[in-house]
């Protein structure tokens, strides 16, 4: 396990949703912050918020995920500033609104370079001083669409299958170096945050209703609080969990499409027609 009492831990998207509320909770259990975002008020706001509770060091960092140098220098500064820094926890990320044929290269690639790219730079850059900690752990964000592909998602699911499969193979390879890093990947489901409203448009999107009803279906659904998405994650660390579930609903999705591995989509198209009902 990682105790997070005493421990310092990296935080990219902290300024929001997930990850500001994971800054707060590790502040709360006695973990020093290295903070990082491109929203610089909201960072600031997370860190008055840290400070006025006492106790813990925080260092907030304006960091593009999207950019390795950004990444790198990120690395160099929050090691500097918490020198027994042991957490990484890589929960930056974007969407994007639109069918294959309606985004472009540059759209795809932009998110890719986030959700899935920035993981593989942040490890690439913390991985030499984690591991030489006597306890360390990797915390990598995927989602519910790295474990379903569902239309309307192929640059967002293709991220974050990709950031389940370089996590898993990655957690096997710490392990039979005997490195003292611990890995652990994250599927949340719905999770309350703006990450929907927020979403880029793609290029070739003209049918402003279905964006509508598709950011309205996802506030409907979207049940589990970043809080309770935080105390999973943060147990996950303690009890050193290789994957974690948020919400029932990737639970229940989990389950079918383990069941129904090539037809899982039309079962809960059918579903969620009937729920619709």
């Amino acid at each position: 396990m990682t105790a997070i009492g005493g421990a310092a831990a990296a935080v990219t998207g902290a300024a929001s949703g997930i990850g500001r509320a994971l800054a707060i909770e590790l502040a709360a259990r006695g973990c020093d912050l290295a903070l990082a975002d491109r929203d610089e008020a909201g960072l600031a706001a997370v860190a008055a918020e840290i400070g006025r509770a006492g106790g813990r060091k925080v260092s907030v960092h304006r960091v593009d995920v999207g950019a390795p140098t950004e990444i790198a220098a990120f690395a160099h500064e929050a090691v500097a500033a918490h020198p027994a820094l042991n957490i990484l926890i890589n929960n930056a990320g974007v969407a994007l609104f639109g069918n294959f044929a309606e985004i472009d290269q540059a759209e795809m690639d932009w998110l890719i370079n986030i959700n899935f790219r920035g993981v593989v730079h942040a490890c690439r850059a913390f991985l030499p001083e984690l591991s030489a900690r006597a306890e360390a752990h990797i915390v990598n964000l995927s989602s519910v669409f790295g474990l379903i592909a569902p239309p309307g998602q192929s640059a967002y699911a293709a991220a974050k299958f990709a950031v389940r499969g370089f996590s898993e193979s990655l957690r096997h390879e710490l392990a039979m170096a005997k490195s003292p890093v611990r890995l652990s990947v994250v599927h949340p489901g719905g999770v309350a945050t703006a990450i929907a409203r927020n979403a880029r448009i793609g290029i070739g999107v003209t049918d402003n209703v279905r964006r509508t009803e598709s950011i309205e279906w996802f506030e409907k659904n979207a049940r589990t609080t970043p809080a309770a998405a935080a105390l999973r994650i943060i147990d996950g660390i303690e009890k050193n969990k290789p994957r974690i579930l948020i919400g029932n609903d990737a639970r229940i999705l989990d389950i079918v499409q383990r069941l129904f591995p090539a037809s899982y989509w039309s079962v809960l198209a059918r579903r969620r027609q009937q729920a619709g009902k």
